[in-house]
């Protein structure tokens, strides 16, 4: 039972004419320790028991069987609840010593598959900084729903068809050269298309020509569909090389061209179920029952098929392949119409489990202020972005610990950890600039931070030559480990909050606070010292040093040992 269970149903006992969930709604956490852990407002009770708060309030404190607390008053309307220090410290550090980095693990998904389109960098193109919070986001929060007992497939929807490979294959045809493009795939595909889209915009017949090229790709000629085949099994290698840097992987790279011979069937539900209008010689769907003003175009008057219908398939698809509880697509805020008209035609279609398809969007990264585009050839890449904070990581390790074996694994780790935990403690609708002195920093909300707490934990834990026992009791009544025990009890519900909210920022959040509680009691006691609480205090570190790397692990981020 947690402790507002607990509350609420002593208080049901006392109060009978409120819901114990009603009374866990109502409870507060005060702004001041000094008032208590849990206060109870009886201001709900006085059109019930028709009395002031006040009188409900002293009432209710003095029937209450206080045995479980350290002791609960009324102060105004107000019932304080102060929790036994003690009990609850032993129940929370035993949990944590038995299950280790399972504790918090949950069942509520009974092993069923959540879907998430995740990364989908678009072949030929760099990997830039945008693509990396589609990629980060989504794999915590799969770490996040695998914590809760569902099964997370991660497919990397490739952006691996379109106009854009005719415009390569023009720019390629002009001026391309084979050894160029094998010797470095990506920057040299980049300048290709940065240069044929210069041209386009002062010549329109190279978008025509391009736009013939796409439509010889689309018809299997044979020269488009090699050069396409070879732009993309390139460009894989490229990215695959930096998903291995950021330690993500995928379940499925069925990207747009994969959806290819599976959209026929799309138009054809569609039109068995009389959807489908004509609109300026186009197919489309109406879709002003949903509240949603443009009609869903599937085909356009030339025939061709577009983004939306290809997305159909897709859905299809992966409801087929794997029976999702749920599926998650993790894509730029600027898709939220694209998503909306999605749900909308598939519910159209019949499919109600359109409704557990839900649009995970995320806000922008600048820099310097300034919005990233890659047509304009304004990127931040992701490689260097890395090498460079691993190489700042060293810089700092090498001042702070300069005779520290594996070095250069700890430094990956903590550049690596730093841009990831960077992004992911921002909420994810808010957008960020990028700033790689702010987030290779020790000091401040960083993931470096939150590693080094972590690693003092270690050093401390092999000073003292200590491995907790599950069958000793630690317990602890102090104020300033009070505060990380409310923190470690809480896990489990900070990880449902970040699930339900799609929010992997909750859990790095939870853990800044955890590391900043810690630092604040290592500074406050003198964990070494002989005393009967000598190893209750490191059960303590033990405990949170667990946690510690439990959050970090479910962002995806690495916890060295030593830093």
């Amino acid at each position: 039972m947690n402790t507002k269970e607990l509350i609420a149903a002593e208080i049901a006992k006392v109060v009978p004419e409120l819901e114990q969930e009603n009374i866990q709604n109502l409870l507060e956490t005060p702004k001041n320790a000094d008032m208590g852990d849990l206060a109870f407002p009886a201001f709900s009770l006085a059109k019930v028991l028709r009395k002031a708060p006040q009188m409900i309030a002293a009432d209710i404190a003095e029937k209450i069987d206080a045995s479980n607390f350290e002791k609960v008053e009324a102060v105004g309307p107000y019932i304080n609840f102060f929790l036994d220090k003690s009990k609850i410290s032993a129940d929370v550090l035993g949990q944590v010593i038995a299950q280790g980095s399972h504790y918090a693990d949950q069942n509520i998904g009974h092993g069923r598959n959540i879907a998430f389109d995740m990364s989908s960098p678009n072949i030929a193109k760099p990997f830039s900084i945008g693509h990396l919070r589609s990629t980060v986001i989504a794999d915590a929060l799969a770490n996040i729903v695998a914590k809760q007992g569902y099964k997370p497939v991660r497919i990397n929807h490739l952006g691996d068809w379109g106009k854009q490979f005719g415009m390569l294959i023009v720019a390629y045809k002009k001026w391309g050269s084979e050894e160029a493009v094998k010797a470095n795939p990506i920057n040299e595909l980049l300048q290709l298309y940065v240069r044929i889209n210069a041209e386009a915009e002062k010549d329109p017949s190279v978008d025509e020509e391009a736009r013939e090229w796409f439509r010889k790709l689309e018809a299997g000629d044979e020269e488009a569909t090699a050069l396409w085949q070879w732009f993309r099994d390139e460009s894989l290698v490229e990215f695959n090389r930096l998903y291995d840097e950021l330690g993500v992987s995928f379940d499925s790279y069925n990207g747009e061209a994969f959806y290819n011979d599976k959209m026929d069937e799309v138009v054809d539900i569609l039109t068995e179920k009389g959807l489908l209008q004509e609109s300026q010689g186009a197919q489309v769907v109406n879709l002003e029952k949903y509240g949603i003003e443009h009609p869903a175009l599937i085909k356009k008057s030339d025939g061709a098929t577009l983004y939306i219908t290809r997305d159909l398939a897709a859905a299809l698809y992966r409801k087929r392949t794997y029976d999702f509880a749920k599926a998650i697509y993790v894509v730029g805020n600027e898709q939220s119409a694209h998503f909306k008209q999605l749900k909308a035609v598939l519910k159209e279609m019949g499919y109600d489990w359109s409704d557990d398809m839900t649009h995970v969007a995320f806000g922008l990264v600048t820099k310097n202020g300034k919005k990233l585009s890659t047509r304009k050839g304004n990127v931040i890449l992701l490689e260097p972005t890395i090498a460079e904070a691993v190489n700042r990581a060293q810089a700092q390790i090498e001042a702070k610990n300069p005779n520290l074996p594996n070095k250069e694994a700890v430094a990956h780790a903590v550049g690596v950890g730093a841009i990831k935990f960077y992004d992911l403690k921002t909420d994810r609708m808010n957008g960020y600039d990028f700033d790689l002195d702010a987030m290779v920093s020790f000091e401040g909300e960083t993931g470096p931070y939150v590693q080094y707490a972590h690693a003092r934990i270690q050093s401390i834990l092999r000073k003292a030559d200590f491995t907790p026992s599950t069958d000793a009791t630690y317990s602890l009544n102090d104020v300033e480990s009070w505060e990380i025990i409310k923190l470690i009890q809480d896990f489990p519900r900070i990880i449902n909050r970040a699930s339900d909210n799609f929010e992997p920022s909750i859990v790095a959040k939870f853990a800044i606070s955890l590391a900043q509680a810690f630092n604040k009691y290592y500074a406050h006691t003198r964990i070494l010292d002989e005393s009967p609480e000598r190893d209750s205090r490191l059960a303590l570190c033990y405990a949170t040093a667990t946690v510690l790397k439990e959050a970090l692990r479910l962002l995806g981020v690495e916890a060295p040992d030593e830093m």
